[in-house]
């Protein structure tokens, strides 16, 4: 009795310096993770800092050069008119979802419903879809004017362009909707697609130099039929990136990148409707 009279002191002893220990440890991690939820917060509202500034630089210096002259018919040197690009931008980015949807989610069905799980097939296909994602879009348009505007004798052309593009957002579909297909519900997925392969099919350029030409006229469908397709174009992001290297009309295309940006807007909130009226179509 008297040994186990000696022995409780130090087992409270003991049973202090654990509570102690487990406070110390849980002081350190509250402190760390108010650390790192400033951290993320600061980071935050730079980044948000950073966005707000150039919307609002391109505004400030854009919408005051938002002139009628910019939305005519017809391109001249002296109205520098973004209508034709922009005419042409909406037509390349149908023409290349036309060309990468179907095969892209068609891939990804495949991949995800068809193809034997865990397969060597499958791990090749995804590693590949991956490691195009991360190309630079100049090396597409390289490809594009290699293969498109040389080889198969298209030229700079809204087809070599709108191919190229296809090219181009076919991995981001096909990894898009194979995850959707897995995990996401499909008002997200369609949400999601719009938000990364349209959003990039409007607004790209080095690949387009390269494909479809600077040409700022609208392809004549009316009067050339399918044969309009070999015809080079100008899309907006291009129009804008030839004003700029120009140096004759700033202001103009300042204008055009505050027209691609509400484009851009516009079409993010459209998909987000559709998503929102998918989802509550299903509820």
């Amino acid at each position: 009795a008297l040994g186990a009279v000696n022995l409780m002191p130090a087992c409270f002893a003991k049973e202090d310096a654990l509570e102690a220990r487990i406070a110390r440890s849980s002081r350190r991690r509250r402190a760390v993770s108010v650390l790192l939820r400033w951290l993320t917060y600061a980071a935050a509202t730079v980044t948000a800092a950073v966005l707000l500034f150039v919307v609002g630089y391109i505004l400030v210096r854009g919408v005051p050069a938002l002139t009628p002259d910019l939305f005519q018919w017809e391109y001249t040197s002296e109205n520098v008119s973004l209508l034709p690009a922009l005419a042409s931008t909406v037509i390349m980015a149908l023409l290349a979802l036309a060309l990468a949807v179907p095969v892209g989610v068609g891939a990804a069905i495949y991949l995800v419903e068809y193809a034997r799980r865990g397969s060597r097939f499958v791990r090749l296909v995804r590693v590949t879809a991956e490691t195009l994602q991360g190309i630079p879009s100049i090396i597409y348009g390289l490809f594009g004017m290699l293969f498109f505007v040389t080889a198969c004798g298209w030229g700079l052309s809204l087809l070599s362009g709108a191919c190229t593009l296809a090219i181009m957002v076919l991995p981001v579909i096909m990894r898009t909707t194979e995850e959707a297909l897995m995990a996401v519900p499909d008002s997200y997925r369609e949400g999601g697609f719009g938000l990364g392969a349209l959003g990039r099919c409007v607004g790209e350029v080095a690949a387009l130099l390269f494909t479809a030409g600077t040409v700022a006229q609208i392809p004549d469908f009316a009067g050339q039929g399918i044969f309009a397709l070999f015809d080079s174009c100008r899309t907006l992001a291009v129009h804008m990136y030839t004003l700029a290297c120009e140096g004759l009309h700033v202001n103009e295309a300042y204008a055009t990148s505050v027209v691609l940006l509400i484009l851009v807007l516009l079409l993010n909130a459209a998909m987000r409707v559709v998503a929102q009226k998918m989802e509550v179509s299903k509820k």
